[in-house]
């Protein structure tokens, strides 16, 4: 390389290594045509390995459509109180007051078949790709929390009249969940800011498009769930927070989901 820059150089042996001695006045350039070589020459980055994808993500939408059928079910075939469904919707004024179980099993409550059909769809398709993301079992603990949570959050903020119910708020919390953690995923890796920055963009979008149509659509607590989910999916995308919830027993955290649920709804009949 130095000789098709005409700079005169020669190889050496001292005995234990081989030397590139070129003279005094051409070192600095030797030097610098060195170190350009070099970059030029220099491997490509990495752009990572491909993420892991979870199996059995089946198992977790089963659960969901299981669950949204059941307490429907229970409710309209008289299984369960005919009050029940008053004693579980969202009612923000009995939030405020305490009753913070309603959080949890507003999520499982619909008006008529056309409300629970629409959130059997959203959550079927969001809630499998967030399982394949996180593990079936960890993605609906999370969606579930970060649901409740915003439930929780939209009753406090609320005016005391209002009343919400339905699974829509998983639906979205299941969109910023996974949105969120694919592009915390993404972040250490070689790649342009558009394709880093590409699943919150297609998130937000999806949110706009889907989260504000209808007129009776509860904006406030697809955005809260939408929010919150992201929250959550940002922060299991970071890499010790990963770690451990891989260490996490799907089934284990499956279990919670549905006893997180199970516990809101006998405090809210045993009131």
């Amino acid at each position: 390389m130095l000789t098709a820059v005409n700079i005169p150089s020669e190889i050496r042996h001292d005995g234990v290594e081989f030397l590139l001695c070129v003279g005094v006045a051409d070192a600095p350039w030797a030097i610098a045509h060195l170190g350009q070589y070099e970059a030029e020459n220099r491997p490509p980055p990495r752009l990572g390995t491909a993420p892991r994808l979870h199996p059995y993500a089946w198992v977790g939408v089963i659960g969901y459509a299981l669950v949204l059928v059941g307490v429907g079910g229970a409710i309209s075939s008289g299984l369960w109180p005919p009050q029940a469904f008053d004693l579980g919707a969202l009612d923000a004024a009995r939030v405020q007051g305490g009753q913070w179980w309603r959080a949890w099993t507003a999520l499982t409550l619909h008006v008529d078949a056309d409300h629970l059909v629409a959130n059997l769809g959203g959550g079927i398709w969001f809630g499998y790709l967030a399982g394949r993301q996180l593990g079936s079992g960890v993605a609906w603990l999370l969606i579930v929390t970060g649901a409740a949570l915003a439930n929780l959050i939209e009753g406090a903020v609320a005016p005391p009249s209002h009343r919400a119910v339905g699974a829509s708020t998983a639906v979205f919390t299941a969109l910023g969940l996974m949105a969120a953690h694919s592009w915390r995923t993404r972040l250490p890796l070689r790649l342009s800011w558009a394709r880093r920055w590409a699943p919150l963009i297609a998130g937000v979008a999806l949110l706009g498009w889907l989260g504000t149509a209808g007129e009776r659509t509860d904006v406030l607590a697809h955005a809260l769930g939408f929010a919150v989910g992201a929250v959550l999916g940002a922060t299991a995308g970071r890499g010790a927070v990963e770690r451990a919830l891989q260490r996490v027993p799907q089934w284990l955290a499956g279990a919670a989901a549905l006893g997180s649920l199970a516990v809101a709804w006998a405090w809210a009949l045993a009131g």
